[in-house]
């Protein structure tokens, strides 16, 4: 029983402390919280990404574990394809495009430099950035029409956004496995500066 108290109050401790020791927090809610978190998730694994493909040599572009799945330079252009499709919808303003990234297929693509692969990356994620600066809560509660396939319906805001969320945490999943897979950490488990 005192070794239950004890592991109670060595846990207990740090939380304690570190709440009489926080500035007084403002109890003003923040503005647009949905937008801010979304926003925040969103420039962080850009930040990932980008650190993971810089990091990863042009030697390795080529590289897939297995045969059935994607190299790092088609998970390089599909990402850039999926931040234009995401972030087109995140209200008027629309991506304009170099014509070799839109008419060029994606296995040919995949196949293009590192510098020209990571540039147009960094590009889709500029678009993003910019494309975000239309949202708020509000925006973000709102709809657009979209067609697909011949189907025309009206979608949330928000899905997009979740949806281009969901994309970039799944691919940042797969290039950190394949870094790993060669030796190499990826961005998050680089140790953190003091």
């Amino acid at each position: 029983m005192k070794s239950a108290r004890a592991v109670l109050l060595v846990l207990a401790l740090p939380v304690t402390l570190a709440a009489q020791q926080a500035p007084a927090a403002s109890t003003a809610p923040a503005a647009d919280p949905m937008t801010t978190v979304s926003r925040t998730r969103t420039m962080a694994l850009q930040r990932n990404l980008a650190q993971a493909f810089d990091s990863i040599p042009a030697s390795m572009f080529g590289y897939k574990p297995t045969a059935p799945q994607q190299t790092i330079g088609y998970i390089a252009q599909h990402l850039a394809n999926d931040n234009y499709f995401f972030c087109n919808n995140f209200g008027e303003m629309k991506a304009t495009r170099p014509a070799d990234e839109t008419s060029t297929p994606d296995s040919v693509k995949a196949t293009w430099p590192k510098e020209k692969l990571v540039a147009s990356l960094k590009a889709s994620f500029a678009f993003c950035e910019q494309a975000f600066g239309q949202l708020n809560d509000a925006a973000l509660a709102g709809t657009y029409t979209a067609t697909q396939g011949g189907q025309t319906r009206s979608v949330s805001r928000l899905s997009p956004v979740i949806g281009h969320l969901i994309d970039m945490a799944d691919h940042y999943s797969q290039v950190a496995n394949y870094m790993r897979l060669n030796n190499m950490l990826p961005p998050t488990a680089l140790p953190r500066p003091r």
